[in-house]
């Protein structure tokens, strides 16, 4: 199942992407898509709808992140073997973890926007998990368990601001529109192996990023076992896992990054497609 929000910003309405790929209306059956409708019940229950019985959404819709009101928005980093060796770093003991604001959210079309005095700013394709029921001191062998399911992400990263202004790497991982997510939730029970997915990033139609989730040094599972350790992960939660290589810093011989007018876009295997244009504040 595909799950939706579409709309005008702050006004999303819910949604399901049926077999043929048309958007339908589930705002009969459930507010909004946010965690307090994404336990395992709940979810199939929307499954059990007829997607031929829900209205058809007529035109084409702005689509908004693919959860409403996301709690923690919690972030890993240096989660891929390729991508730690392209930028030269040691390969992590434990996950590594950062958080980004909430106020970055956007749709996955939404316009990026570098913040005044960016000349650093750079993708990153990560898949992201949503959790669906409430996970504390969960293991590895029933972690995925607590998964409503997955999405596209797009971390985007100022370089300078994560590295040089002293401090966490939250700085240059907040501003507002980095983090593009959706465009829809796939249920994880249509994601076979979450651990062998394709993924890749262009930037103006030139592929940049060309990567797989089999080279995480951490799996999904053993991300969500290591966070619930260390905090209660709830419902509404987004975990985005790393990125493959390919980002702008690794380029050789020198880095390349972001400029209004760029347009970045993202695919993960089986859960869609992000096109964002970059575009700067004044």
């Amino acid at each position: 199942m595909k799950l939706v929000r579409y709309g005008d910003m702050g006004a999303e309405k819910p949604g399901m992407i049926d077999s043929d790929g048309t958007l339908r209306d589930l705002s009969a059956h459930v507010s909004d898509i946010t965690g307090d409708m994404l336990s395992d019940a709940s979810l199939a229950a929307l499954g059990a709808l007829d997607p031929a019985s829900l209205p058809v959404v007529a035109g084409s819709p702005r689509i908004g992140a693919c959860v409403g009101n996301i709690g923690k928005f919690l972030c890993i980093g240096l989660n891929y073997s390729d991508h730690a060796a392209e930028t030269g770093a040691d390969i992590p003991k434990h996950p590594i973890l950062f958080f980004k604001a909430n106020s970055a959210i956007v749709g996955p079309n939404d316009d990026v926007v570098m913040p005044r005095g960016s000349t650093h700013t750079d993708w990153e394709v990560e898949l992201g998990v949503v959790i669906g029921t409430k996970a504390k001191y969960v293991t590895k062998e029933n972690a995925l368990d607590h998964v409503a399911g997955y999405c596209v992400v797009n971390d985007v990263s100022e370089r300078h601001f994560q590295t040089q202004l002293t401090g966490q790497w939250t700085k240059g991982k907040s501003c507002d529109t980095f983090g593009p997510t959706g465009p829809w939730l796939v249920t994880r029970d249509e994601v076979e192996d979450v651990q062998n997915l394709s993924m890749s990033l262009d930037v103006n139609g030139k592929r940049m990023q060309t990567g797989n989730t089999n080279t995480m040094i951490f799996t999904v599972a053993e991300i969500i076992e290591h966070l619930s350790g260390l905090m209660t992960l709830h419902p509404g939660d987004v975990i985005t896992t790393g990125t493959p290589p390919g980002v702008g810093m690794g380029i050789k011989p020198a880095p390349v990054y972001l400029k209004k007018g760029d347009v970045m876009s993202l695919t993960i295997e089986g859960l869609g497609t992000q096109t964002q244009k970059v575009d700067e504040d004044a």
